[in-house]
């Protein structure tokens, strides 16, 4: 089935008569018969699946088992783990690779928290940065994992998704397809091992629920059921519910709102207070074609960098009506942020830097409002982001 058909029907077997999946909130299960429990817990403990009843709410949950395989039908992955956040789900990963071995291969850019976590030392891996042409060159005999993010966050990079994974030989590689959503991208369809997703982001679509997951093969699946297991970071059931139930209407958000981001940055690209537009559906954006090759579409994400630097941006944000000026992405309404102020403030300065995250770089996450409604509150909030700098240049 196509994945719009999979994101509304996955995950609903055996319902019985009830036509909306329940919610189980119960944290422990009945256990009357000692031997199939035991079974159960050795199955689960080893990264299975309940042979013998769900035991408890940390081991496995019906609601959350449901969400998992709605996702993992759309990604075409075998199996999914859920986490209680992105973060959550980046942390699970990177601990199931340091079951396979210590050093990390990572492209910048990445998410600001990812990047923080790698440099942090906190979970012991040693970790080399590379740019998606050098990956071969820093693969070791202990290397676990490559990981990397496209479209990227912020500046919205592309990355050939087969050629890393070419580069990685035998290494399993981690995409972070966050921005682009199973809609657009299927990591796993180009020799990716593992695709992660921020489900708070559109998996949610609506700004309300909190939620990771990563989906990939039998054998990555089980090793992060285990590190879920140890860790306790499971989501909630209503969690797991919300996005199971978000992934319903995914395919006509994504698309809507990538309709809408087209149009606004046909017009940014001509706007005087705008230095620069970057999109994946533009030309020097996407050199090597990757919209129509490896996405079904450039998506909903925006960057752009305003005349003026750092006054500029500030003002912008402090001017706009319609967007919100809030960290995230992916809901029904438009934000605008900071990346280098906000969301990659804890990356180093260099790392900022040389990855084009600078004081004059505005995201913006296009939701689902009226393109003229859009382009003109941010048309007013450049203009008004003129007088300061006006005056400053007195």
């Amino acid at each position: 089935m196509h994945r719009d058909t999979l994101g509304i029907h996955s995950g609903r077997s055996g319902l019985g008569e009830a036509h909306t999946p329940p919610i189980d909130l119960s944290t422990t299960y009945k256990t009357p018969d000692l031997d199939r429990a035991t079974q159960s817990i050795d199955t689960l403990a080893a990264g299975g699946a309940p042979n013998g009843g769900s035991i408890y709410q940390r081991l496995h949950n019906p609601t959350v088992a449901r969400f998992e395989e709605a996702i993992a039908d759309m990604e075409g992955g075998t199996g999914a783990v859920s986490f209680a956040s992105g973060m959550a789900a980046v942390t699970g990963a990177l601990l199931a690779a340091k079951m396979v071995g210590t050093h990390i291969v990572a492209v910048r850019p990445i998410y600001g928290g990812t990047d923080h976590l790698l440099c942090s030392g906190l979970l012991g891996l040693d970790v080399s940065w590379a740019t998606p042409d050098t990956v071969a060159d820093h693969i070791r005999p202990e290397t676990s994992l490559v990981l990397c993010e496209t479209p990227a966050n912020p500046t919205l990079q592309l990355i050939d998704i087969e050629k890393v994974v070419a580069q990685a030989g035998d290494v399993a590689v981690l995409v972070d397809s966050t921005f682009a959503t199973p809609i657009l991208q299927r990591p796993l369809h180009h020799g990716a091992t593992l695709v992660l997703h921020s489900g708070t982001k559109y998996l949610g679509g609506h700004g309300d629920v909190m939620g990771g997951v990563v989906v990939g093969n039998t054998a990555w699946i089980q090793r992060m059921r285990q590190v879920r297991i140890l860790t306790g970071a499971n989501p909630h059931p209503m969690a797991a519910y919300t996005l199971h139930r978000g992934l319903q209407t995914l395919a006509v958000r994504v698309r809507a709102a990538q309709t809408t981001a087209i149009e606004l940055v046909d017009r940014l690209q001509h706007h005087p207070g705008i230095a620069a537009v970057r999109f994946p559906g533009l030309g020097d954006s996407d050199p090597t074609n990757i919209v129509g090759r490896q996405m079904d579409g450039p998506g909903s994400m925006i960057a752009i960098e305003v005349h003026g630097g750092y006054t500029a941006a500030r003002a912008v944000m402090a001017s706009v009506r319609l967007f919100t000026p809030a960290v995230s992405l992916g809901s029904c309404d438009s934000l605008i942020q900071h990346p280098a102020g906000l969301t990659h403030r804890i990356v180093g300065e260099d790392a900022r830097q040389s990855g084009g995250i600078g004081s004059s770089l505005l995201r913006l996450s296009v939701g689902l409002e009226h393109i003229d409604d859009l382009y003109q509150d941010l048309n007013q909030a450049l203009q008004a982001a003129a007088y300061p700098l006006a005056l400053s240049a007195k």
